[in-house]
């Protein structure tokens, strides 16, 4: 009995319904099998073996007591992780693993299988398994579902001690501890686990959890860290990169055979350029079923006609509110990643097309234009270099500037992870005379901008400057740059047409920025587009208060210069100048 490669084979014959995601997950699985050359063997006796210790588990939870059996995807996870080593050795080839699935199929069950499994039976000693989540109560999801298997079963239970108040399962064959633990990383910095459970990874702000159990784990044979998941809306997190990564081992774009993938998603076409099949698709139970390979079906191969009625109710509800309640079918239950807002600026495949190694170094002594999106007082400040290149692309540059003592004030408001980027050169942070470390150094700023154009020997041929807070700025700004510098109002008709401009020129594969940028692509998704009623576009921030837009506000003054560089104003620019000159005089005589 091979049960991992049944499953698999099930998939990708079509006897099963799934996604295209689940069936490239299986066909590796295969492919793997058959490549004579591969470094890895998958040991048939050692995945079964594991695969049988699952289903001597009982179930607790429900109407009485009963002995768990494990369906087709469960047996191919827990085999793939077991089974699969290094040729002639006992080393295990998956170190890492990520697992997406919807709401209610068994993720946390799973892993609290895996946990007992490494505590009890994986032979080592003294070791840590820790079961890890943004919160407490999240964290203790899993560690509960361990407990509960245990105090089903009174053999187990003569394996183990539970200590409830401090979450801790000590195994008595292994001395080994399984412990919940929540944002505190503090209190695992340094320590070794033999499993780390990271879960619902779409929650993290950061990284900073995942790399710490994987660091701790340098030096443990056969160690494992697994995320466990739903989809998200937050397409800046770590689990959105983690998930694009593998989507990218599994299209065979790039190699880590380390890392181990199940992902069960539904099919869908680009919301953007196909909006009425895209709203078909997420109606369709069948591609329900693809997200849920539990939750659906009552075998491997029979739909679960009842459960697809009921989340058929569901989805009307959420069809009809839209908003927060689409988004959220979409992730939970239909596993989808989405953005929150249902009109982002961006198409967000096309803005990642732009991700490359390009750097300032390579733009020296090359023509720009800057922008500039100023904060009021103490918020993010931004400003933006826009480089056209000879071959119509445009590549662009951005760095933001934050008040040193502001730091952990706008990390816990914007939930965004500032620190990070300060580490990573994107943010630098303010403390000049007469701030205190408080308000915006609008004199750093000006000097940062002026050193940059040094150091780079850039030939700046406009500067556009958001206008709010900006009058005692504007001295130090024109002896940085030597250059005429233009107000760009923050006005609907003034900033129509770079606005549409600059998302066309995306979606055309013109416009290039450096990868390592996750401030300037985090303030892009946060963009949300709104189209008035006579047809002219403009940007906002998502309706959450955290989704700030700071960087591409820059982005677009600069390239309302950019836009205009051949110095020829519309009727409309004349216009709308005058009817702005008229109201400033206006006021001044009121």
């Amino acid at each position: 009995m091979d049960r991992t490669t049944e499953y698999a084979k099930l998939v990708v014959s079509g006897k099963r319904l799934v996604g295209k995601t689940e069936y490239l997950c299986c066909k590796r699985h295969l492919d793997d099998m058959a490549n004579k050359d591969f470094p890895y063997v998958f040991d048939v006796k050692e995945a079964e073996r594991h695969i049988d210790i699952a289903n001597e588990l009982t179930i607790g939870e429900g109407t009485g007591p009963e002995k768990l059996h494990t369906r087709g995807f469960q047996n191919f996870i827990l085999g793939s992780l077991f089974g699969w080593r290094k040729k002639r050795s006992k080393e295990r080839r998956f170190r890492e693993a990520y697992v997406q699935i919807a709401r209610q199929n068994g993720k946390s069950f799973l892993c609290g299988v895996l946990a007992n499994d490494y505590a009890a039976f994986g032979g080592y000693k003294y070791g840590k398994v820790f079961c890890t989540a943004t919160k407490q109560d999240q964290a203790n999801i899993v560690w509960d579902e361990v407990r509960k298997f245990i105090e089903s079963d009174p053999e187990l239970a003569e394996l183990y001690k539970v200590t409830e108040y401090t979450h801790t399962i000590t195994s008595y064959v292994t001395r080994s501890e399984i412990k919940a633990i929540g944002r505190d990383t503090k209190s695992v910095d340094g320590f070794r686990s033999v499993l780390a459970v990271v879960d619902e990874y779409h929650a993290h702000p950061t990284n900073q959890m995942y790399k710490l159990m994987l660091d701790g784990q340098i030096r443990v044979d056969n160690a494992l860290t697994i995320v466990i998941t739903t989809a998200g809306f937050n397409l800046n997190s770590p689990c959105y990169k983690l998930y694009k990564f593998c989507k990218q081992i599994l299209n065979k774009e790039v190699n880590k055979e380390s890392q181990f993938i199940y992902i069960a998603e539904m099919d869908l076409p680009d919301k953007e350029r196909f909006p009425e099949e895209y709203e078909k698709e997420i109606g369709n139970p069948l591609n329900w079923a693809k997200s849920n390979p539990l939750n659906f079906w009552k075998d491997d191969t029979t739909l679960d006609e009842a459960m697809i009625a009921r989340t058929a109710e569901k989805y009307v509800s959420a069809q009809t509110m839209r908003g927060s309640e689409l988004v959220n079918f979409l992730t939970k239950t239909a596993n989808t990643w989405v953005t929150a807002s249902e009109s982002s600026y961006l198409m967000l495949d096309a803005w990642n097309a732009g991700a490359c190694e390009l750097t300032l170094e390579d733009f020296r002594g090359k023509e720009c234009y800057i922008g500039l999106d100023l904060s009021s007082g103490g918020d993010l400040t931004s400003c933006a270099f826009v480089f056209p290149m000879e071959d119509k692309r445009s590549f662009i540059h951005s760095h933001s500037f934050l008040p040193k003592f502001r730091l952990e004030e706008h990390e816990a408001k914007d939930r965004a992870p500032y620190r990070q980027w300060v580490n990573d050169g994107l943010i630098t942070l303010t403390d000049g005379e007469g701030t205190y470390g408080i308000k915006t150094d609008y004199k750093f700023i000006a000097n940062y901008i002026k050193n940059t154009i040094e150091t780079y020997d850039l030939k700046v041929k406009g500067v556009g400057y958001d206008p709010w807070n900006a009058s005692a700025f504007l001295p130090d700004m024109e002896e940085a740059t030597q250059c005429d510098l233009t107000e760009v109002s923050q006005t609907v008709a003034n900033l129509n047409e770079p606005t549409e401009d600059f998302r066309l020129d995306v979606e055309a594969g013109k416009v290039l920025y450096n990868e390592k940028n996750e401030l300037l692509t985090w303030s892009f998704v946060n963009a949300k587009l709104i189209i008035l009623p006579d047809g002219k576009l403009k940007i906002n921030k998502t309706s959450e208060a955290h989704g700030r837009i700071d960087a591409c506000d820059a982005v677009i003054d600069a390239w309302k210069i950019y836009f205009r560089a051949d110095g020829d104003a519309t009727n409309e620019d004349v216009y709308n100048a005058w009817r702005e000159a008229v109201n400033r005089n206006r006021g001044s005589k009121q």
